[in-house]
């Protein structure tokens, strides 16, 4: 079964690792879809919020899927609040193309915070310690990229355009579960691959 998901993402890092991820969770949701995903569309957070911007970039993505196909917004919560943020900007997403499945989820507080929830199945990577361990609250923490440097023992900072896409494919993503904000991305996608698939799906 053949499939294309066009995502709208906020963050350089994000271009690489989102597909990444999304390609690792439809794996688990049924191994024989084979999903495209092209280019991801990179729009700033500040601009995606404005009037007009993101029912644009989901306009466009949805114009890039072939006729089994849904488009997948995903940004970083930051200091807003997922639950007021969110239902408005999914409104605005489906109502600019009503005609496709689409879905929207936003990380709280960043896409780095996951990893955070995962810790465990990152130690020696990207020259993070071999003893991580994940913080009690992953998604309370302000500047999860900064405490991902700080746990680097190499004495690098982590670097999102080449770190970020790495740690991806490594994320345990039963352990990222502990994210309620990564449960809803697996929710989401699984939806979203339902509505596309229908009564195909295994």
């Amino acid at each position: 079964m053949k499939i294309t998901l066009g995502l709208i993402v906020e963050g350089h890092g994000d271009v690489q690792a989102a597909p990444v991820l999304v390609r690792r969770i439809i794996q688990e949701i049924d191994p024989q879809i084979h999903l495209r995903i092209p280019l991801p569309i990179r729009i700033p957070k500040n601009r995606m919020v404005r009037p007009g911007e993101l029912e644009r970039a989901v306009d466009f993505a949805a114009r890039q899927l072939s006729d089994r196909g849904g488009v997948l917004v995903l940004l970083d919560a930051d200091e807003d609040c997922p639950a007021l943020l969110g239902p408005d900007l999914l409104e605005r997403a489906k109502g600019s193309r009503p005609d496709k499945p689409v879905g929207l989820v936003i990380a709280k507080t960043e896409f780095e915070s996951w990893f955070l929830a995962a810790a465990e199945s990152l130690r020696g990577q990207r020259g993070l310690a071999q003893d991580l361990t994940s913080p009690p609250d992953p998604e309370g923490i302000r500047g999860a990229k900064e405490w991902l440097t700080r746990q680097m023992t190499t004495g690098r900072k982590y670097r999102e355009t080449v770190d970020q896409i790495a740690l991806a494919r490594r994320l345990d993503l039963a352990a990222a579960a502990r994210a309620s904000s990564f449960r809803k991305l697996r929710r989401d996608v699984r939806h979203l691959v339902h509505r596309i698939c229908g009564s195909e799906l295994q």
